[in-house]
């Protein structure tokens, strides 16, 4: 059984399959027909809602996409949706009538989800400037009205203070509901397919020897597609979505520690301060729906060739730490990758922690991230640097790539080539010429395999630049104006 809020209401659930989605949830079962399906795969925000759940004992709303969200995510969470905003006396909600007044809406197809990211960005941020309106708006699409009346319509509800609405008015008694049916385990089983939602790293390593086919889902980002697009069923999951314990960020005097369930909105104001490009890296993962949800720890678990985290992580000698049952085992990440898919964790073994070392005195970290879109894209390349240059040479280098082979993967032959010898353009050269004896990429629909090993080595070249001429190292950053 699944427990969860519907807006004020409490709802109990039982007989739901553990493949369904929210969106699915909500259109097909409950006649909540007001969240839309645009994608399917979290590219549009059309099926954008809200999941309130409570963070430290307050109450925290995040937008997410319903189309990559199962059901077995609801479970000691509140529900909201567009219906659910206006007030009792019909009223539209302050977002909703900002809309309106701003004619922001023409098909009205992608409305709702609009609404549902404007209304928590009211509650996150309720003074919002126009870069975090554009933050948290990149994860919604609209091809009929433009976005300019939908911004100004953001814009127009940014105030000093929050919305006195029907959720401020009631949220000490959204706390207590939460309080009440929170805490414990949840689970679902439907035709045979199964889920659990366990609530300590203790449960979660149990639940994991006791069924090592489990596939564990933490935000579902990427996992859902295999129902959503591949129509495939996925017969036992485990749900990390309620172990607190694995959603610390943590600081020694050497190490950033964070939970491998923390979700990348979370993982940002850890990492930033200490590696401001990692930081930025993070602002431009995906849409503010998927980084809501998605995790560090999926995004390392995953294994995909073009995942944003993996590179940067290997590249500052990044360690994860591995758990099968009561026993752990911490490796760097850059041994976590085998091949295409393959890594180096066992059956029933899960990461439990990432640890990434604090910055050195001496040593440089830069990364850049190659897309066709600057917001909520896929790297074609991405491409990361941590160098310590000592009396003008290279005392050491770490360089590591996504998008350039089957796994992230480290640049031997170049780091080869700059170490020991004279920062200089002439050392730059050899290095970046080096890169063709790392990687032999593979050409596809982001990108051929010429213009991939081209932009690989720019990138060294574009460090270089801006180590030399820190003054005018904004300019060479498509993030600095546009």
């Amino acid at each position: 059984m699944i427990t969860f809020l519907l807006n004020q209401e409490v709802r109990e659930e039982t007989q739901l399959s553990p493949n369904m989605t929210v969106l699915n949830y909500l259109r097909t079962k409950i006649n909540k027909t007001g969240t839309k399906e645009g994608c399917g795969s979290g590219d549009c925000g059309a099926c954008t809602v809200v999941l309130g759940e409570l963070v430290n004992g307050q109450l925290q709303y995040r937008s997410v996409n319903s189309c990559l969200t199962f059901v077995s995510a609801l479970h000691g969470k509140q529900l909201i949706t567009v219906e659910d905003l206006q007030e009792k006396d019909k009223t539209l909600h302050p977002v909703q009538k900002a809309l309106v007044d701003f004619h922001a809406s023409q098909c009205g197809y992608c409305t709702p989800g609009f609404i549902m990211s404007m209304f928590a960005l009211s509650k996150n941020k309720p003074n919002a400037n126009k870069e975090e309106i554009f933050e948290s708006l990149a994860g919604n699409l609209c091809r009929c009205t433009g976005y300019r009346p939908i911004v100004d319509a953001a814009m127009s509800v940014s105030q000093d203070k929050p919305i006195l609405d029907q959720f401020a008015t009631l949220e000490q008694q959204t706390i207590e509901k939460l309080q009440s049916i929170g805490g414990q385990p949840g689970s679902l089983e439907h035709n045979n397919l199964t889920s659990y939602s366990p609530t300590s790293i203790a449960q979660l390593a149990q639940l994991l020897l006791d069924n090592p086919k489990a596939r564990l889902v933490a935000g579902g980002t990427d996992l859902a597609l295999e129902v959503t697009q591949f129509h495939r069923e996925i017969e036992d999951l485990i749900s990390v979505n309620l172990v607190e314990d694995m959603k610390v960020s943590e600081e020694t005097d050497s190490d950033i520690i964070l939970g491998a369930n923390l979700p990348i909105s979370d993982c940002y104001t850890a990492i930033s301060k200490h590696y401001p490009d990692f930081g930025e890296l993070l602002h431009r993962f995906a849409s503010l729906q998927v980084r809501n949800q998605g995790t560090l720890g999926g995004n390392v678990a995953n294994a995909s060739p073009i995942g944003d985290a993996p590179p940067l992580l290997i590249a500052l000698n990044a360690m994860i730490t591995l758990r099968l049952g009561n026993v752990t085992r911490t490796i760097p990440v850059e041994e976590y990758f085998i091949s295409y898919k393959i890594t180096a964790q066992q059956p029933s073994e899960f990461i439990e922690k990432i640890i990434i070392p604090k910055p050195q005195p001496g040593k440089e970290f830069r990364a850049y991230k190659l897309s066709k879109r600057l917001d909520d894209d896929i790297s074609a390349v991405c491409g990361a640097f941590l160098i310590e240059i000592e009396k003008g040479s290279v005392k050491s280098a770490r360089i590591a790539f996504g998008g350039m082979a089957a796994i992230p993967k480290r640049a031997t032959a170049c780091e080869l080539n700059l170490v020991g010898k004279v920062w200089n353009v002439s050392t730059i050269k050899e290095a970046m010429a080096a890169l063709e004896s790392d990687f032999a990429p593979l050409s596809d629909f982001r990108a051929s395999k010429e213009y991939r090993s081209q932009t690989a080595a720019n990138m060294l070249y574009r460090f270089f630049i801006e180590q030399q001429n820190t003054n005018n190292a904004i300019t060479t950053r498509v993030t600095s104006y546009v």
